[in-house]
């Protein structure tokens, strides 16, 4: 039996669990006192079967990591039914907020609890207020640049896209963050749920603009939700 006065998130990647690159951060923000419960879109699975997920050309392409930490490119076609068998468990296994931890963009899924989007949290958060700034945007592969490029200019027509991997070298983002700050910009945004605070900290560091960071977004809406 469930505890009603015990308050459970679950949270939902599209690579594998438990993620310990993001999880402790979240909670940071979440608070000590709720239950943390993870699934993995692509628990259970080889990176041999990963691979065969890979994106085809049209596809709308999800950067993630496994278990291992190892990054892996996905067509979203392939995980649409998988996120949906693991939105349904984590209700059952009592989660009160179920929350998508991947800031791409999702047709809507069935969910009688309160769903989070990271990617609407972070594009509304930052639309409300880039609006007439130059605005940044890391990204995790070069073979996103186009997706982002249109999402993006939505909030404006100023918008610069940079790739650099949340699971690669240091040295990728820095170089990223200087390539944004010759462009200029005035704000950025940290467009992947996988960057951490401390890259958040490394590039602010050299952009010297307010920088918007995906995970600590969400985080903050949850815990108000809970």
């Amino acid at each position: 039996m469930v505890d009603k006065d015990k308050k459970i998130l679950g949270t939902l990647t599209v690579g594998q669990s438990p993620r310990v690159d993001l999880i402790p951060e979240m909670k940071q923000f979440v608070g000590a006192d709720v239950e943390i419960i993870e699934a993995g879109a692509l628990d259970g699975l080889t990176l041999g079967e990963v691979q065969r997920m890979h994106p085809e050309p049209g596809d709308y392409m999800l950067v993630t990591r496994m278990a291992d930490g190892t990054q892996v490119k996905i067509g979203e076609k392939h995980m649409l039914p998988k996120m949906q068998g693991k939105i349904d468990w984590l209700v059952q296994q009592g989660a009160q907020v179920v929350a998508l931890v991947c800031t791409g963009e999702f047709p809507q899924f069935e969910c009688d609890r309160l769903l989070i989007e990271p990617q609407k949290v972070l594009f509304n958060t930052v639309k409300s207020v880039a609006q007439g700034q130059r605005l940044g945007v890391f990204i995790p592969d070069s073979e996103q640049v186009k997706q982002a490029k249109l999402r993006w200019s939505s909030v404006n027509g100023h918008v610069f896209v940079q790739p650099a991997s949340p699971y690669g070298c240091p040295g990728g983002k820095l170089a990223a963050a200087e390539r944004l700050k010759q462009a200029g910009v005035q704000m950025a945004v940290l467009d992947c749920i996988g960057y951490t605070l401390g890259d958040k900290q490394a590039v602010q560091g050299i952009l010297g603009v307010p920088v918007v960071l995906a995970r600590s977004v969400v985080a903050r809406v949850i815990a108000e939700l809970l």
